[in-house]
């Protein structure tokens, strides 16, 4: 498709102004000066190279967090023993915020150039980028060619494992416990004995072995690491209560991070984590795993969940989660603490699974409503704001109480805080031998 270029418009301009300053009829003048452009257009056109004669390829990263930036690379083939100006447009999502959002090169004759687009995505997905747009220039800039090419691909974007550090910190503390040095959960924390060793002054007086205390004529005590190849099920809630946004981003977000923590956190510890998505119906399963993968595996199937606005079927969820895992594992149910939506499906199922698992309902609650709750109303909306989140507050605790007197531990924390400490009460039930 021919496109005039802005140098065709310049010329024009000039050579009209030119006319006008030259006695005798102005038209006569526009009619050869018209004619000569054009003329030298159709000549330009017809030197420029088709876009279709570029050669053109794209490499796409596999997969790209939100929170860390990519880059996507063009190499540009120059087909013809003229210079070539050209100009390339990628179909990117704006939410991919690329930079520069049109890559403009100059190639030499029979050469290549290399592109690269720099993204940093917004928000998380998968897209498909079937088509770029390529502009050629002729040698006289008075004209272009311009065509659509298509070079399918697609890109992944992971949400942010903003935890990834915590993370590692639990990692590393959980080993100190393992070879039983002091650590935050204590020495010789879990229920898998490992050796025997000299009683130290900070060893629980619990922990002496008299048989080998007499044998050695002095004081011994057992080192116990903790139980592995357990099972963590995370049970993502997908439903209409989790796209209510916290701290700008929806709860689903924030429950992300949570998982993908608790899968690195248990899988580096020899255990064995899955996940269930649901919201009215299962979404996606991932069978239990303690391998290098699974961390993966896990944010592969989450990756393209959106909340749906739809009430979310627990006991169908428990019923999934239970058919994957009969042994006794450690159910973590991630949703919104609201007792409508919670009232008739939720509370009737959990006795019966907290029976024979150990459930954790975490949530993450939104600061904004405490400081609202707290503020000193300085007019009638900011009282009745500070009547409702009060309310809030007050129906958030009685439905806490009600799921921990049906057996289950709530974990109920602000952004930012909800992953460690879920990660602090899942080495605190390893610690303890809960499983």
């Amino acid at each position: 498709m021919p496109v005039p270029m802005p140098r065709l418009a310049i010329v024009a301009a000039a050579a009209a102004l030119l006319v006008a300053l030259f006695p005798g009829p102005p038209w006569a003048g526009l009619v050869v000066v018209d004619g000569v452009l054009v003329v030298a257009a159709v000549i330009d056109l017809a030197r420029t190279v088709a876009p279709g004669a570029v050669g053109i390829d794209r490499e796409i990263p596999g997969v790209v967090p939100t929170d860390l930036p990519g880059e996507l690379v063009l190499r540009i083939r120059n087909p013809s023993e003229r210079r070539l100006r050209l100009a390339v447009a990628d179909e990117l999502a704006p939410s991919l915020r690329a930079d520069p959002r049109r890559v403009h090169a100059v190639v030499p004759p029979a050469g290549r150039v290399t592109a690269r687009i720099r993204i940093r995505p917004g928000r998380r997905g998968r897209f498909a980028i079937e088509e770029v747009v390529v502009r050629t220039e002729g040698p006289l800039g008075l004209v272009a060619r311009q065509g659509t090419r298509r070079l399918p691909g697609v890109l992944r974007v992971y949400p942010p494992f903003s935890s990834r550090e915590e993370a590692e910190l639990r990692i590393d503390r959980a080993r100190l416990l393992e070879v039983g040095l002091r650590s935050a959960q204590g020495r010789g924390g879990g229920t898998d004995f490992d050796s025997l060793r000299e009683y130290g002054v900070d060893d629980e007086f619990r922990r002496i072995d008299w048989a080998a205390t007499a044998r050695s004529a002095k004081p011994i005590v057992r080192t116990y690491r903790a139980e592995r190849n357990q099972t963590l099920l995370l049970l993502l809630d997908a439903g209409r209560m989790m796209a209510g946004q916290v701290a700008g981003v929806p709860r689903l977000e924030h429950a992300m991070d949570a998982v993908m923590m608790l899968t690195a956190l248990s899988t580096r510890l020899g255990d064995r984590a899955g996940l269930v998505a649901f919201d009215r119906e299962v979404r996606a399963v991932v069978p239990p795993g303690h391998s290098r993968g699974q961390l993966s595996r896990v944010t592969e199937a989450m990756f393209e969940l959106e909340p749906q606005l739809v009430e979310s079927d627990y006991q169908g969820a428990f019923v999934e989660s239970m058919a994957r895992s009969r042994r006794r594992a450690l159910l973590v149910l991630f949703s919104e603490l609201a007792e409508q939506a919670l009232a008739d499906t939720l509370l009737p199922a959990l006795p019966r699974v907290a029976r024979d698992h150990l459930v954790v309902v975490a949530s993450v609650r939104d600061p904004d409503v405490a400081a609202w709750a707290d503020a000193v109303p300085a007019d009638a909306s900011g009282a009745y704001r500070a009547a409702a989140a009060v309310a809030a507050l007050e129906e958030r605790r009685r439905l806490a109480a009600r799921l921990r007197g049906l057996g289950a531990t709530v974990v109920d924390e602000a952004p930012g805080r909800l992953a460690p400490a879920l990660a602090d009460a899942y080495l605190k039930v390893k610690a303890t031998g809960r499983l």
